[in-house]
């Protein structure tokens, strides 16, 4: 099983943004939870987060991105930060036959913010760092 980003897309509701991404992972839902909510799996693909205390209501701050919180939190499942300057960010994983997963994203932040593409990049360094572990 080969991982990939499946399209993303993106919608504009007044000034909200919501960007949606399917990706599928070659990687069971244990070896990809914590590239989506730990602070050393998330600095490997994506941003290092200066502070990330991983339960609901925990704090999280992202270099760039600002302070916020962790406002949904399903361990093995669900990782969902709001941040003050750049909306919200919710991984959702699902399993995918007996060694995959998918991974349901989410980013809805007002005006320009992040891009498709840059979202795409994102998602192809995690699945670069998730090799190695299969």
């Amino acid at each position: 099983m080969t991982g990939f980003v499946e399209q993303g897309s993106s919608q504009t509701h007044g000034g909200t943004r919501i960007l949606h991404f399917l990706v599928r992972l070659p990687a069971p839902m244990e070896t990809v939870w914590p590239a989506v909510a730990t602070a050393e799996g998330l600095a490997a693909w994506w941003t290092g987060p200066a502070e990330l205390e991983p339960r609901l209501g925990g704090a999280v701050v992202l270099p760039g991105l600002g302070p916020g919180q962790i406002t949904a939190w399903d361990v093995d499942r669900i990782a969902e930060y709001t941040l003050e300057r750049d909306g919200r960010v919710r991984f959702h994983l699902e399993r995918d036959g007996d060694d995959g997963a998918v991974l349901r994203f989410t980013h809805e932040h007002e005006g320009e913010g992040e891009t498709e593409p840059a979202w795409r990049a994102r998602f192809e360094r995690l699945l670069e760092t998730l090799g190695p572990a299969l």
